[in-house]
């Protein structure tokens, strides 16, 4: 799927790149563990998510367990 948004991602920031990536290894993330894998501050994340999110490219869910936690998943493409 992270092909599938290839020229959205181009003039993205490198961390929205590595998260969208990180995203395609693994839906459902939430923002500490997208966080944890790539090795980004949590307030780069939240930026990366937010760009991604301007361009369409994350959808969110609420996690099942803990209702005030958003999971982060890429897009299908359309």
């Amino acid at each position: 799927m992270f092909r599938a948004h290839r020229s959205t991602l181009v003039d993205l920031p490198p961390s929205a790149k590595l998260v969208a990536k990180a995203l395609d290894s693994e839906a459902g993330l939430s923002q500490g563990q997208i966080a944890e894998e790539t090795l980004l501050p949590d307030r780069t994340v939240r930026y990366a998510l937010n760009r991604l999110a301007d361009e369409n490219v994350v959808e969110t869910s609420h996690d099942l367990s803990d209702a005030r936690r958003q999971l982060y998943s890429l897009r299908a493409p359309e």
